[in-house]
């Protein structure tokens, strides 16, 4: 769930209300009035969001996680390192053991501990360092000899640590001195030449052994989420790309349907006065319609049908007593998701192409109900059918471009088939993914997909 207003970029607490559209792009209550509850990227309509308190939660976590995220690098780093200890301690111990070279346990983890256990407090800000600074094709030169130089700087902190918390092997004595505190005068005393030959003993084991992984490890984590941020990217350019296709698509129909109607008026203007008049009146209201849903892509099928009914309005003052209509609208349908201007263009195709042909009475018959998941949509006209000018008479641009609108919406779960049924005339079939709002809240709310068939 997104905490963040796409509209003012505002955060969104766990006790304020959002507005969420079909793409899960989300709004506050402020941007959601503005927006006259229409998304400003995919034209969706826009619902409120129902809040539950798993969600508050994870919004905590999410808050938080920058700060867990850089203290859990610091409790695996002692995690792993003390682990590291313990093993060499025991491998040491029995190593000894079975040498016949007896030596005190305590003794052996405090020398391992002081080998080991130095690096931990090293290890969270290498491997910080690394992820800030991977290395990259444009910047490698520098960032190389920015590694070399945090090489030597790493060595030589761990030799500092390592010299600080034990005893360091004295050549000269043939045995462990202390490299700051002198036992024989009871006084601190700085032994550089026991950290000189400290650092000349460690420095290829802390390069190779230590230092290197870390980078890499560093360097990995780093790529991988670069390339989960270019994935996400991607993705983000895509669904834009795909919305704006629809928003070409549907701008398409819009001025296709208002021609049409204008051509239906003007035919009566010179019979029938009145007729036109009226005819203009019920125009104005569908271009109300229109213009509130113009960035609209998805809808509820009752206000599909609202408008449809507004556009079916118009026509029945043209054709009089020759347009019946008939709907038969399953009650469980009218709050499913349909795209916007889907009926318009196939009953648009109905009258052209089937009632205008008839010198009688005619019917179109407009049927949506619910099956096995999916919602079917029937238009059909008792005119002369498709017979054999299907493909060029009636794949027109009101079909073309609505196919091509349920393919970027649905992809292949999706049909919109042109039948002739056996009693005659044409019959266009449309079955889409049935989605209610009332299943979208219950998804929501239990993360169960709604789109899922149920027996």
């Amino acid at each position: 769930m997104k905490t963040i207003c796409e509209g003012c970029q505002c955060h969104l607490p766990e006790d304020s209300e959002a507005y969420v559209c079909s793409y899960e792009c989300t709004f506050c209550s402020d941007c959601t009035a503005t927006l006259s509850n229409v998304c400003q990227h995919c034209g969706g309509e826009l619902v409120r969001r129902p809040r539950r308190p798993a969600l508050a939660e994870a919004t905590k976590s999410d808050l938080t996680k920058p700060q867990l995220r850089t203290w859990m690098v610091w409790a695996i780093s002692f995690g792993v390192w003390t682990l590291i200890a313990l093993a060499g301690t025991v491998t040491m111990y029995q190593f000894n053991r079975m040498r016949g070279w007896p030596r005190n346990f305590g003794t052996m983890l405090a020398l391992e501990v002081s080998q080991s256990l130095t690096y931990a407090p090293l290890t969270p800000f290498l491997f910080l360092l690394a992820c800030r600074y991977p290395l990259r094709a444009g910047k490698w030169r520098r960032r190389v000899m920015l590694y070399v130089l945090g090489a030597l700087a790493f060595t030589v902190a761990h030799v500092a640590l390592r010299g600080l918390t034990y005893q360091v092997w004295d050549t000269a004595a043939a045995g462990y001195a202390s490299a700051i505190y002198d036992s024989s005068l009871h006084k601190l005393r700085i032994r550089w030449d026991l950290f000189e030959s400290l650092f000349f003993f460690n420095v290829v084991d802390d390069i190779t052994g230590t230092y290197l992984p870390i980078v890499l490890v560093a360097h990995v984590l780093s790529y991988y989420q670069r390339f989960r941020q270019r994935e996400l990217r991607a993705s983000q350019l895509q669904a834009q790309l795909a919305k704006a296709r629809l928003q070409a698509l549907k701008s398409q129909l819009q001025p296709h349907f208002l021609f049409n109607t204008m051509h239906s008026i003007s035919a009566l203007m010179l019979t029938d006065v009145w007729a036109a008049d009226r005819m203009m009146t019920r125009l104005s209201d569908l271009l109300r319609l229109s213009l509130e849903a113009e960035r609209t892509q998805v809808t509820t099928l009752s206000r599909e049908l609202e408008s449809v009914n507004c556009y079916l309005e118009i026509e029945k003052i043209r054709f009089e007593e020759r347009l019946n209509i008939v709907s038969d609208i399953a009650p469980e349908t009218l709050d499913a998701h349909v795209p916007h201007l889907l009926l318009q263009p196939l009953v648009d195709n109905a009258i052209k192409h089937g009632i205008s042909k008839l010198p009688g009475a005619g019917e179109i018959r407009i049927a949506v109900k619910r099956v096995d998941g999916e919602l079917q949509l029937e238009i059909r006209d008792n005119g002369p059918g498709f017979g054999e000018t299907r493909s060029s008479q009636h794949e027109g641009l009101g079909l073309r471009v609505t196919r091509e609108r349920l393919e970027s919406l649905y992809g292949q779960n999706q049909s919109l088939e042109l039948l002739t049924p056996p009693e005659g005339g044409a019959l266009v079939q449309v079955r889409i993914p049935f989605r209610s709002q009332r299943d979208a809240n219950i998804q929501e709310e239990t993360g169960v997909d709604a789109l899922t068939p149920t027996s």
